[in-house]
């Protein structure tokens, strides 16, 4: 149980703490930053100090706390050297958010606050979160304390949930928090309001909290304050060697590599992307729009006569022609459609409607029309620009984006659309799903349980932005295996919202994140592929060329070398078993048997440790190790020797690292 050091007046003891933590070697630390603004925790040795800050406005009582979260503001991010400003509102209060590294261990948080309008509220805050599982038995002091100046701010309106007492609170310089193997200590340049509020599973509050006053309230439109808080975070780190072991005599599916989406959004910047992308990666599925409203605007106007009367829409030629390129590359393509014509749908077309759903439902008196128009287009991609579509779907239509459907209809139109496609002889399989994120799995469950959808179907679909816990990739992947389909990441990324805040594509943690979300879904789900979001100047993985904003000539960034990394695995190897006993490293293998070609990916999210890494077949010599990092793209290292199936090599802290093996 977290414990608080209190005096007979009711504060934190101002004695000293007999701390017994094993303290880090000395390394530059290195703030871990999301856009909105909440730090995750210090890497000391590439070891993450895991703790989440957030900036938050408390009402009149703790159960009232607005505070920064992914997706819930519109901030505006920049990183520039090792410094990175944030700035979003929050309930009328402006915030500007200076996080920069500091000596070894330690990070600057400057924080500047301006009111907009009169408000009752008790205050803004710097909100320090401290996770359980680190810090259950966590002991913490306040440093140089002092009566509160400000009222007691209670749980609960009115005084309920008194039982449940109220937050300690004190003014003081700082706060210190020791636990077994970690410390975390943070200091103001001045005396600041402190609030700490312990777990309590009652509340809904599972993790204790401390909340570092900004600016008391009640506050006036045009108040203004600043403030700056130094996090120090030091702990044992994990240097444990660790095992994998591969079972390479048990194939399991088909994994193609990397697959990129194509949809066209911008004619002059996205060609030279396009180009770079496909001249140096090896791709082996591409998605691609249709752009349905403009191929078909006018319901009674026939599609297919006005596009061979030379009338067809630029905007269709050019995706038709996206498709057209792959197909020439041997690419199989997928072909989605986002927004639909006016007379397809129900309302007026919209990203919300009226009742704060997304999107638009398809008219059902208008169904036999919409089956007709989708398969034309298909048919005339076929006939006049060669491409038969491997699959179609509608994008995120669980979400509304911008067509929305509910399960039953989803199910409805694979069996329609399907059959119609099949009776004039097209090969076009439809995607199951095509989620928005991981999280809707219950979508595709009417699907799933109808068997006359099965023979319509190619793959099922999901995209990656939210929800990739294990346990909810492992029923993707129950599900793959229970239709005996392929599983597609159709959109592969980890914020949908990055484009608002283009700067973090540069930032290290969030390339590492993301490919570590790719190790960890190809280890579960085994995909056939994972479809890049993607290989155009949206949500880029290049820089330079005016790409949002960038300099320079065109240059592939950290994110584009994780995919050329990933890539190097054979074309159509199959994932093989792995066990891996190290916490904070992800990892995957592959087995191109045909070729005796094995690949182990992994990533690190820690600090640097020995590996053993054994179960690869006997004749297998030797391995080539590669890595990417902040200051590395896909850099050759050293070979690593193979022994009776068995090597050992020292894998890097906070990387990349992908083994191939050497034929013999």
């Amino acid at each position: 149980m977290l414990k608080l050091n209190a005096t007979s007046c009711g504060f934190f003891s101002l004695s000293a703490i007999l701390f017994c933590v094993l303290l880090a070697d000395r390394a530059l630390g290195q703030p871990e930053c999301t856009a909105w603004g909440n730090m995750t925790g210090i890497r000391v040795d590439g070891q993450l100090m895991k703790f989440e800050t957030s900036l938050c406005v408390i009402g009149e009582h703790l159960m009232q706390v607005t505070g920064t979260a992914k997706e819930r503001q519109q901030p505006r991010y920049t990183l520039e050297d090792a410094k990175e400003t944030i700035r979003t509102t929050l309930a009328d209060i402006a915030f500007v958010e200076v996080i920069e590294a500091r000596g070894e261990d330690e990070a600057l948080v400057t924080v500047e606050v301006k009111a907009g309008v009169d408000s009752a509220m008790s205050g803004a805050f710097f909100c320090l979160e401290l996770p359980a599982e680190d810090y259950s038995e966590a002991v913490i002091e306040l440093i140089d304390s002092t009566a509160s100046v400000l009222d007691p701010v209670p749980f609960f309106p009115g005084g309920r949930g008194r039982r449940f007492g109220s937050a300690v609170q004190a003014s003081a310089r700082g706060a210190r928090i020791v636990a077994p193997k970690r410390r975390i200590e943070v200091t103001s340049d001045e005396q600041t309001e402190i609030l700490v509020q312990r777990g309590n599973r009652f509340l809904g509050v599972q993790n204790a909290r401390l909340y570092f006053g900004l600016m008391p309230g009640p506050v006036t439109a045009g108040q203004t304050a600043k403030k700056a808080l130094t996090i120090k975070a030091t702990g044992e780190i994990d240097r444990a060697p660790v095992h994998i072991r591969i079972d390479a005599t048990k194939p399991g599916r088909v994994f193609d590599g990397i697959g990129g989406n194509f949809r066209l959004q911008n004619p002059a910047m996205d060609p030279p992307v396009i180009d770079y992308c496909l001249d140096h990666l090896r791709i082996t599925w591409g998605r691609v729009e249709m752009p349905w409203s403009s191929w078909h605007a006018v319901e009674s106007v026939d599609p297919v006569e006005t596009a061979r009367a030379g009338h067809l829409a630029p905007g269709v030629h050019a995706a038709m022609s996206m498709a057209q390129r792959l197909a020439r590359m041997g690419i199989p393509v997928i072909v989605s459609a986002w927004s639909a014509p006016r007379w397809a749908i129900e309302g007026e077309p919209g990203f919300r409607a009226q009742n704060e759903l997304r999107g638009n439902p398809l008219k059902a008196a208008k169904m036999k029309s919409i089956i007709k128009s989708l398969s034309s287009y298909l048919l005339y991609l076929k006939q006049a620009y060669g491409v038969e579509a491997a699959m179609f779907s509608f994008n995120e239509s669980d979400l509304g984006i911008n067509v929305r459907q509910t399960g039953e209809e989803h199910a409805d139109l694979i069996k329609r659309l399907g059959a119609a496609m099949a009776s004039q002889g097209l090969a076009t399989k439809m995607l199951l799903g095509d989620n928005s994120d991981a999280t809707t799995y219950e979508f595709i469950t009417p699907g799933i349980e109808d068997p006359e959808t099965h023979k319509y179907i190619g793959a099922i679909s999901f995209h990656s932005w939210r929800g990739c816990d294990d346990w909810t990739l492992s029923i993707w992947a129950a599900a793959a295996a229970g239709l005996n389909v392929p599983l597609l990441v159709g959109e592969g990324s980890t914020d949908a919202a990055a484009h608002r805040y283009p700067q973090i594509f540069l930032q290290p943690t969030f390339a590492l994140h993301e490919i570590d979300s790719y190790v960890r879904i190809g280890r579960i789900c085994q995909v056939r592929s994972t479809l890049q979001w993607q290989l155009t100047s949206d949500y880029s993985i290049l820089t330079g060329d005016g790409l949002y904003n960038s300099a320079g000539e065109l240059r592939p960034t950290q994110r584009f070398w994780n995919l050329k990394q990933l890539s190097l695995t054979p074309f159509r190897s199959f994932h093989l078993p792995l066990t891996c006993d190290g916490a904070d490293i992800s990892c995957v293998a592959y087995g191109d048997i045909a070729d005796d070609i094995y690949s182990v990916h992994l990533v690190n999210n820690g600090a640097a440790r020995r590996i053993t890494l054994e179960g690869l077949p006997a004749r297998i010599k030797q391995l080539r190790m590669y890595i990417t990092d902040h200051a590395r793209g896909m850099a050759e290292g050293e070979r690593v020797q193979v022994v009776d199936g068995a090597a050992q090599f020292a894998l890097d802290a906070t990387c990349f690292t992908s083994l191939i093996t050497v034929k013999q």
